[in-house]
C-alpha cells in the first residue's frame, strides 16, 4: 500500500491503536484499492456519482481509473481528510 499523510487512531472497542494514512492506496491484480472511505453522509452521497466499483470495509475498489469520475475521487479523498483530522486531530 502507498500512503498520504497519517493520523493516530486509538480503538475503544478491541484496544488497539496505530498509525494509519489519511489517504492510500493499492494496485492488485485484479483492481485497485483505494482508502479513502470513512462512510460520512456527505462520502455516502458522492458514491452514487463515482462510476464503476466494488466497496469493501472502508475501501474502494476499481478495475481501472477511467472507470470512475476523478473530480468525485478528490470530492471523497478531501472529505476523508477533512473527516479524520476532525477525529483523530
Amino acid at each position: 500500500m502507498i500512503g498520504f499523510g497519517s493520523y493516530h487512531y486509538k480503538s475503544e472497542r478491541s484496544r488497539q491503536e496505530g498509525d494509519w494514512p489519511l489517504v492510500g492506496f493499492s494496485p492488485r491484480k485484479t483492481a485497485i484499492s483505494l482508502y479513502v472511505f470513512s462512510g460520512t453522509p456527505e462520502q455516502e452521497e458522492l458514491l452514487y456519482e463515482l462510476g464503476t466499483f466494488t466497496m469493501g470495509k472502508g475501501c474502494i475498489y476499481v478495475k481501472k481509473l477511467s472507470d470512475i469520475n476523478q473530480d468525485v475521487l478528490k470530492e471523497l479523498i478531501m472529505e476523508n481528510i477533512q473527516y479524520l483530522k476532525s477525529q483523530h486531530g
